[in-house]
């Protein structure tokens, strides 16, 4: 009988790594955590709440496991809390979505193509690419062609969809299931980010200890 009390009194814990929530939200612990549990008192867990989102907090709330367990040993303090996974939650509060401005989408989409533009176009003169294709088309043909065409335009599509298959997107269609690097660069971003945003904010973590 006593075996059976202790497994149900056992509580399973896996922290969510990053959640997003909007102002003026009420955050349960089913939002920032995974719990197994017996049914009773799953749903109570579930239940409790973490904290309040008002204005006055930061775009980004850092939640510890040791304040999940302090809540829920108020509710069962014999139970046995095993946590698995990441210790801390990222909360990251996001404020309602503004409508898109048609004319800074406008001027950002020909920065960006006019940048890129300029930056494949510098690249091709220093490597004289124009040269190349000239000599290419002379060995061939026997013939000098200031404007080699048949070359020309093969490759500026070939480049165009080289760039489409190198960032695996079509628009916001994905072509194949492999991420992209660009995806690989943001993801090792975010997770270097997220890894300062835990040292640096959860200041319980960072203690002072005097020399004696």
């Amino acid at each position: 009988m006593w075996e059976v009390n202790v497994l149900e009194k056992t509580i399973y814990i896996r922290m969510r790594h990053r959640v997003i929530v909007h102002q003026d939200i009420l955050v349960k612990f089913q939002d920032i955590a995974q719990v197994i549990a017996d049914e009773e008192i799953y749903q109570k867990i579930i239940a409790i709440p973490i904290h309040k989102i008002t204005k006055q907090d930061n775009n980004i709330i850092i939640i510890d496991v040791m304040k999940v367990i302090k809540l829920i040993n108020t509710l069962y303090p014999d139970a046995d809390i095993q946590i698995i996974g990441p210790t801390q939650t990222i909360i990251e509060v996001v404020s309602k979505k503004r409508g898109v401005s048609i004319p800074l989408f406008i001027l950002i989409w020909l920065l960006l193509f006019f940048g890129a533009a300029m930056a494949i176009m510098n690249f091709h003169e220093d490597v004289s690419m124009k040269a190349v294709h000239q000599h290419i088309y002379t060995i061939i043909t026997g013939t000098y062609n200031p404007h080699p065409l048949i070359f020309q335009i093969p490759y500026s599509i070939g480049l165009g969809l080289g760039m489409v298959l190198f960032f695996n997107h079509i628009f916001k269609k994905r072509i194949n299931e492999e991420p992209s690097p660009l995806e690989v660069e943001m993801f090792n971003y975010q997770q270097n980010l997220d890894h300062y945003v835990i040292m640096n904010e959860n200041k319980e973590s960072m203690l002072k200890i005097d020399d004696h």
